[in-house]
């Protein structure tokens, strides 16, 4: 049951239904790693257009050392999608079954590792905030990508403003009344399939928060460890039809 659940969310073979699960599944993780993130890092780190913005007014308002924190976070969730490209290219080449979970085993070993170190690093200083703030920007911007190559841009996780907006039209075509026309012009009704996945995407974005928020009000940095769990139970079978295949191909 896990191996078919996980070939089909993950693997190289792709389906709507396999998209839209994804989906659902990396909106929950964003919410919660935004949500949860920010109480440990007192920044919002999947908010590009935020944080662009505050760098806007940090520039105008002189707060230089500011400025250059929020490039940092820009430059890292660039830098993270740039590497979700890289590991995806190279699998796709290869012909890989790992095409899409090599960039999510890495998001896993990436909340791993803040789960695991965050609570020494936070009790050095304040200067170890920074690290944390740019480890999560890379991460979202690793994520981002991923979906956003598995469904050809048509699905987001990291910012819910292009899912409400995208909500609105679909709910905008529902309520529309389509008077007698006598040109004959195609009715306007919404995408159905659509509109349930936005409204997935949406909700499963908003649990994700309540959840990375409680679990980090209540147990700190090592809430995340079971997400990054559940990226690794989702990934680990096609990279390891891979490293089997290489395995066999060696002993060949």
């Amino acid at each position: 049951m896990l191996r078919r659940i996980s070939r089909r969310i993950t693997g190289r073979e792709r389906t709507t239904e396999g998209d839209r699960q994804l989906g659902f599944v990396l909106a929950f993780v964003a919410g919660a790693v935004n949500a949860g993130g920010f109480l440990a890092v007192k920044r919002y780190t999947s908010h590009m257009t935020g944080i662009v913005s505050s760098m806007a007014d940090d520039l105008v308002m002189g707060e230089h050392r500011v400025l250059l924190m929020g490039a940092g976070a820009v430059l890292s969730f660039l830098t993270g999608a740039a590497c979700s490209a890289v590991l995806i290219n190279f699998s796709r080449r290869r012909r890989l079954h790992s095409e899409f979970a090599l960039p999510l085993l890495l998001e896993a070993l990436l909340l791993l590792v803040f789960g695991l170190l965050g609570p020494r690093a936070a009790h050095t200083g304040s200067g170890a905030v920074p690290v944390l703030v740019l480890t999560l920007c890379f991460l979202m911007g690793l994520q981002n990508a991923v979906i956003t190559k598995v469904s050809n841009a048509v699905i987001r996780t990291t910012h819910v403003t292009g899912i409400i907006t995208d909500l609105g039209i679909q709910l905008g075509r529902l309520v529309y009344y389509n008077a007698p026309s006598r040109n004959a012009l195609p009715r306007v009704a919404a995408d159905m399939e659509r509109l349930c996945t936005l409204a997935g995407l949406f909700t499963c974005f908003f649990a994700g928060g309540v959840s990375g928020a409680f679990g980090f009000k209540h147990l700190g940095y090592v809430s995340t460890l079971p997400l990054a769990a559940l990226l690794i139970a989702l990934a680990a079978l096609p990279v390891w039809d891979d490293l089997r295949g290489y395995m066999r191909a060696g002993n060949g």
